[in-house]
């Protein structure tokens, strides 16, 4: 038992205590005639009479009759006022010692009863610090409806989402190891075949530098990722979604050419708002080129912005490639997610998941589904709060 369950024991039996003692001695003192009584007038019946203005003379006394009492002289007479107290009228030490068996024992059953969950908490808190991120405590407090229940339930929450994260570290940590090690494989073959063959010095420096700029991109990605994570979203400033789209548009354009892939491009009801224009721009060109990377040859990918009755500001970036399977519509915005008959193209995996951290981060949200005739919709939305 720990030390809050002997504190509410002592204060809960101490309180029950007193409220036993004080009323059994009450009950004591009376039933030994020295509690004082109320104070009744005992002024003889004329005088109260008299006193009242009633000159009426008092009734003749009755004249006792003849003969033995009967039983019903008897009822009729006034009870003899109460004697001096008995030789066995003591102290009731029964009464009070199971009056305090009793007290005690619901004051140890009220203990236990809020010291459990808390005791379980803090067992639960001490396997969280060890690192065992699986452990939950609302199940061990049974049907509890209670203030303590609740905290249990947050506890577990909050549980699950640590092990969420540092799963979702592991994982990253991983991708990242794996992402890296490539691009260091071919860097490590190419020096030894420029040792081996000086004859292709210069293929070989060019493929060094392609790796060094992948790598170089690949840590920018991972330090925008790691900065969005952190809540560190930049400089705010009013950004002109029409100028900003229109220049997004532009740039997917002339991607979209090679590639020979139309971009179409609907703007709406444009308006301003308060964001990192940087974060903001990548955010959408990330989505933009993640659908023309995507599109087949001789398709097109479809642009649409602009304000909605809602109270947001909508864009839809739509292709008509092969879409995504239903159960990997979310995964997809997961760093590293790389999914199965997809092209493969020249990105890290990140794109989205940088997408998703900035629309979030601006109080929107982000989400994919598949199209009906084919290919996959993004739907991204910013509330208009965030005007500036």
């Amino acid at each position: 038992m720990g030390r809050l369950f002997w504190k509410f024991l002592l204060f809960i039996w101490l309180g029950q205590l007193v409220g036993v003692g004080v009323t059994g001695t009450l009950f004591w003192l009376e039933r030994e005639g020295t509690l004082p009584h109320l104070a009744i007038d005992s002024r003889s019946p004329p005088e109260f009479a008299k006193h009242h203005g009633d000159e009426r003379p008092p009734p003749p006394p009755e004249m006792a009759p003849f003969g033995p009492p009967k039983p019903e002289d008897d009822m009729r007479r006034p009870p003899r006022p109460p004697g001096p107290p008995g030789p066995g009228r003591g102290i009731p030490l029964i009464p009070l010692l199971s009056g305090f068996l009793v007290s005690l024992l619901c004051a140890a059953g009220l203990a236990w009863y809020f010291a459990k969950p808390i005791r379980q908490l803090r067992n639960g808190l001490r396997s969280v610090a060890e690192g065992d991120l699986g452990v939950r405590v609302a199940k061990a407090m049974g049907g509890r409806r209670d203030e303590l229940a609740d905290l249990g339930n947050d506890f577990d929450g909050m549980t699950e989402r640590l092990q969420a994260s540092v799963a979702g570290q592991k994982r990253l940590l991983h991708d990242v190891s794996h992402e890296m090690r490539s691009p260091l494989a071919r860097l490590q073959a190419a020096i030894g075949l420029a040792r081996q063959q000086p004859e292709r010095l210069e293929d070989c420096l060019q493929r060094i530098e392609r790796e060094g700029e992948r790598m170089n991109g690949l840590v920018g990605e991972l330090l925008t990722l790691a900065r969005l994570e952190a809540g560190v979203a930049g400089r705010i400033e009013a950004v002109d979604m029409a100028e900003l789209l229109e220049a997004i548009a532009e740039d997917a354009v002339f991607e979209g050419e090679g590639r020979q892939v139309a971009l179409d491009y609907r703007p709406g009801e444009m308006a301003v708002l308060s964001a990192n224009p940087e974060l903001l721009h990548r955010a959408i060109e990330n989505v933009v080129r993640n659908a023309l990377r995507h599109a087949p040859a001789g398709t097109r990918v479809t642009l649409a912005a602009g304000c909605e009755a809602d109270g947001g500001f909508h864009m839809r970036i739509a292709d008509e490639g092969c879409g995504v399977p239903v159960a990997a519509l979310d995964s997809i915005f997961q760093p590293f997610y790389r999914g199965q008959g997809q092209a493969t193209g020249d990105g890290y995996g990140l794109g989205l998941a940088i997408a998703r951290r900035v629309i979030e981060s601006l109080g929107g949200s982000i989400a994919a589904e598949n199209r009906p005739s084919g290919g996959l919709l993004v739907h991204m939305r910013i509330p208009l709060a965030s005007t500036a």
